[in-house]
């Protein structure tokens, strides 16, 4: 079994891409499949399991990962303890939801590529409670949640922003000319909503419930862009953070409605496991997000 070899099956489990693998790891593609075919060879087990262009791993793959993903960690500790300089060089792995990633994550990796050019980023689009699964598995190394304040005893979490809500809708929308709402007004309307399992999702459709409000008809989607295009052509009403609806709400395609969400805040953070050790190319990470994103809007500990 070859450093190399868990390297390859580690970014297989990232990337879900043998394509992708071979070009974050200068491959060729037939290179990687020799890899695996050798590792699952040595181990006697299936791994991965392709589909089409997706790979995705077996039960077998899912109990290795840990064990891989621990080797390369304590390789990465080695190299750096015994070397004299510790440059920052290597990969970090990021995992944040679509969000963040779009609207409050991009200076983040331009500001860390211009002073770390020899670190790569390798970013893992995630939601829900992938992303702390993702972490706790070794699979990122730091993730960026919209959420209440994480408390846990395994990871640390480094407050970022206080985000607040904005229900929208078209112009068009009928509500968009009422001065107030009730309760009443939302009956029989559509909701244009994020995932289920998404928390700001789940604290609104349970405000509202609350409220009096009949069971909601709900229309859900995976991606916030869907959701505003959707809303701007009269479809429903959104509930977004305010990062997500400056452009709209400046060039007015979508419009604030009279409802008050003044008490709907969530915490954009930024978590690492407390067990993990901190490359550093990780730690560098780590210090440009807290000076490029953290504000004084909250004193957390």
């Amino acid at each position: 079994m070859e450093i190399r070899q868990l390297k390859t099956f580690w970014t297989l489990a990232s990337t879900c891409s043998f394509s992708r693998t071979a070009e974050l790891l200068s491959y060729v593609p037939s290179t990687i499949t020799m890899q695996m075919k050798s590792l699952e060879e040595e181990l006697g087990v299936k791994l991965l399991d392709r589909l089409g262009k997706t790979v995705m791993l077996t039960d077998a793959g899912q109990q290795f990962l840990p064990y891989a993903t621990k080797i390369l960690n304590d390789v990465e500790e080695a190299k750096y303890v015994t070397s004299q300089h510790g440059e920052a060089t290597g990969t970090v792995t990021i995992g944040a939801d679509e969000v963040l990633c779009a609207y409050f994550l991009p200076s983040l990796f331009k500001r860390f590529r211009e002073d770390f050019p020899g670190v790569r980023l390798l970013f893992r689009p995630l939601s829900g409670q992938e992303l702390r699964y993702s972490l706790r598995e070794g699979l990122t190394d730091v993730i960026f949640v919209l959420d209440d304040f994480v408390e846990s005893k395994d990871l640390h979490s480094e407050f970022l922003k206080n985000e607040h809500f904005r229900m929208v809708a078209s112009p068009d929308h009928l509500l968009a000319t009422h001065s107030s709402l009730v309760i009443d007004d939302f009956h029989k309307q559509h909701f244009l909503l994020t995932e289920k399992n998404c928390s700001y999702r789940t604290y609104f459709h349970q405000s509202l419930l609350n409220k009096g409000a009949d069971a909601l008809t709900e229309l859900e989607f995976h991606s916030v862009e869907a959701i505003k295009q959707c809303a701007m052509a009269g479809l429903g009403i959104a509930l977004l953070p305010e990062m997500a609806l400056q452009e709209e709400l400046r060039e007015g395609k979508l419009m604030v409605l009279p409802w008050d969400l003044s008490g709907v805040s969530f915490s954009a953070q930024m978590l690492w496991h407390r067990e993990k050790w901190i490359s550093p190319s990780i730690a560098a990470f780590i210090q440009i997000a807290k000076s490029e994103l953290k504000t004084e809007e909250v004193s957390r500990t």
